[in-house]
């Protein structure tokens, strides 16, 4: 087959996760493959196609390659997607898979991100590799790469592909009610992030009617406006610093205008299921912040014009980052159904939140994203050193083998569960036991309730 390798990488030659690409061509000969850097060379691609176009036409077989950036792939790999669908390139029939390298963190939402927008244009996809950025280096993890890559063409070779999306109806956009209100002598400040192009007019008024009815000051700052040099290059530069290469000054705007807000709202119209490729490039640049979760306790919310109850991988996104981030989902806004009620809704919400200092424990979504960021952050301490400091002035190593003594407690109770001469004689008192310490908690509310 001739295999078009799409590296979203910003690295190019350099990435991690293209040298399992060169691993395959080695112990997988046969076929002809050809690489195109298109997350290096996508300013190049906006001004020229031309090139792309070409090498598509080429290929049987489009294999997307890319690094796990903030819970998707590259902004650079956003925007060749969004330009393969701008000039309609013409691969239907055309087979496709991935292969990702990360620390799977949220590698699954990057897959379907990338699976889904590969199917909107008529590719046959088969299930992609989401590779732990060190497997290469190990036997069982190049035994897995290439056990992938022979099942991908068997895949090929029976025609079995994963089942096509169902089509989703037209977006709603049920229009929203213009509010007049005094906006200058409301309290706090709210900080609504856009890429609100001037096309965008629902988008637009959901944003205003938001900004009316919010009972706390807010204000708008629109992303495409923003001089930004480029995306994340993942060069790890900002590590110890916090200061990003890109020499455009948004590591300090992004500390002193946004993340000096008492919260955040993202508003954006749904495209290519999820956000923008501009939104995508404010978000990767985000990493000048590393994996330190800087807004932790700050509420967030989203304002989403299009078909959002359609999109799953996306509402995964958006509840993972709020866990992930330790910030209160105050709710997300669209225009499905009733659009005025579901931004005032919003909007209570979030006035709610930030007067109670509301918090919430961290579902699965939260807990299981932190402790890859927690493992990651504690071997890699000696490059990562900002984070290193932040994990460790927050708590957050918060390692099971650090908890000695209910350790030891555990060791006790399993000694006399696995003794039949007590257990005789507990019965069903260990039960009770267990619930020894919840009493006392309720107890004691009971004489505080009481004023006793």
């Amino acid at each position: 087959m001739h295999i078009l390798v799409l590296n979203g990488s910003p690295k190019g030659q350099n990435s991690i996760t293209l040298q399992t690409v060169e691993y395959l061509k080695l112990v997988c000969p046969g076929h002809e493959w050809e690489t195109l850097h298109v997350g290096q060379k996508i300013r190049a691609l906006e001004k020229d196609f031309t090139p792309a176009l070409q090498a598509v036409s080429r290929a049987d077989l489009l294999l997307f390659c890319y690094p796990v950036y903030t819970f998707i792939a590259p902004c650079q790999l956003h925007r060749f997607i969004e330009l393969m669908k701008e000039h309609a390139v013409d691969v239907r029939g055309k087979w496709a898979s991935q292969i990702s390298t990360s620390k799977h963190f949220y590698d699954v939402t990057a897959h379907r991100y990338i699976m889904e927008n590969a199917q909107d244009m008529g590719l046959r996809f088969v299930r992609g590799l989401s590779a732990d950025m060190d497997d290469l280096t190990m036997e069982k993890g190049r035994k897995e790469a290439v056990g992938f890559f022979r099942y991908l063409m068997w895949s090929i070779a029976q025609g079995r592909c994963e089942p096509d999306l169902l089509p989703q109806p037209e977006p709603a956009r049920v229009p929203v009610t213009p509010v007049e209100t005094d906006m200058t002598d409301k309290p706090g400040d709210v900080v609504i992030i856009t890429d609100c192009r001037p096309e965008d007019t629902q988008l637009a008024a959901m944003i205003a009617r938001f900004q009316a009815v919010c009972p706390k000051k807010t204000r708008v700052v629109n992303i495409r406006e923003y001089p930004f040099r480029g995306g994340c290059l993942g060069c790890f530069r900002c590590a110890n610093s916090g200061k990003c290469v890109h020499k455009d000054g948004f590591d300090e705007f992004l500390r002193n205008d946004i993340q000096k807000s008492d919260a955040e709202v993202h508003a954006f119209t749904i495209s290519d299921h999820g956000m923008s490729a501009a939104f995508k490039r404010y978000s990767d640049r985000q990493f000048c912040n590393g994996h330190r979760t800087v807004r932790m306790g700050a509420p967030i919310g989203y304002i989403v014009s299009g078909n959002y109850r359609c999109e799953e991988n996306l509402r995964m996104i958006i509840e993972g980052r709020a866990e992930v981030g330790g910030n209160f989902l105050c709710g997300v806004a669209t225009d499905e159904i009733d659009t005025d009620e579901a931004i005032d809704r919003l909007a209570a919400s979030m006035a709610y939140a930030l007067d109670n200092h509301l918090t919430q424990p961290k579902n699965f979504l939260g807990v299981g994203g932190m402790r890859i960021f927690r493992d990651l952050i504690w071997l890699m301490q000696g490059l990562m050193r900002e984070d290193h400091r932040f994990f460790k002035r927050h708590g957050q190593y918060d390692f099971p083998q650090k908890q000695r003594g209910r350790m030891l407690a555990m060791y006790a109770v399993g000694f006399l569960m696995g003794n039949k001469t007590l257990q005789k004689k507990a019965g069903g008192k260990m039960t009770e036991g267990m619930l020894m310490p919840y009493r006392k908690v309720l107890d004691k509310a009971r004489r505080e309730s009481s004023g006793t």
